[in-house]
């Protein structure tokens, strides 16, 4: 049973907390701090492995997890995983536009993950997983386009791109227990044999891009 256990922990994003009975005083809030702040939204799998690959980069403040590209409103983890919500896992970027812009941000959303399996990244299966880039005007959808453009026309991956472009209508924060997931689960199986090696093999090709202290 132990050993079942720990093969489902460690290929899946999914995790074995109870839902919360009441969401109002599981859900994270944004600080005013970041409220004027420059903003990005990226899906592309598990939300723990994404924001720790955004929050490596120099330039961006903070990564929260959370929940956009549906139309269920404010939904829940435990109803996010069912598939049914539309939702995906996303991460919302709050950057300094003077040190990374946004192009990067959808350089990196591209080399962090593969942008052609379908509704799938890694150990994890659904909808809830699909790569999705959001934009919130028409300039984020060209650059996102274009970049797709680009990597199509070079032929960088042997299948085509399935990543969706979307609009941004709602972000909704993820549960209080998935801000910093990885940072504050080091331990934790998923973490360990998921989302470490994806982080380690992004540091690895674009260390030019890192945070000082994570080199």
């Amino acid at each position: 049973m132990y050993l079942l256990l720990s093969f489902i922990l460690i290929n899946t994003c999914q995790i074995g907390t109870p839902e919360p009975k009441d969401r109002s005083t599981a859900v994270w809030s944004p600080s005013e701090h970041y409220q004027n702040k420059s903003k990005a939204y990226f899906a592309s799998g598990c939300f723990w492995c994404v924001e720790a690959v955004y929050e490596s980069l120099e330039g961006v403040e903070e990564a929260f997890s959370g929940y956009a590209g549906g139309k269920t409103k404010n939904p829940t983890y435990y109803q996010v995983i069912t598939g049914k919500t539309g939702h995906a896992e996303t991460v919302e970027v709050v950057y300094d536009s003077k040190v990374i812009d946004f192009a990067t941000l959808v350089e990196v959303f591209f080399d962090s993950h593969d942008p052609t399996l379908l509704n799938q990244q890694g150990p994890d299966r659904g909808t809830q997983y699909r790569s999705v880039a959001f934009y919130q005007n028409e300039s984020e959808k060209k650059i996102i386009e274009d970049h797709i453009s680009k990597l199509t026309k070079e032929r960088v991956y042997p299948n085509k791109i399935v990543t969706e472009v979307k609009p941004l209508s709602k972000f909704y924060y993820a549960e209080n227990y998935h801000q910093d997931y990885e940072k504050n689960n080091p331990n934790d199986l998923y973490i360990l044999n998921v989302s470490k090696p994806r982080l380690n093999k992004f540091k690895a090709i674009s260390p030019e891009l890192l945070k000082k202290e994570q080199h």
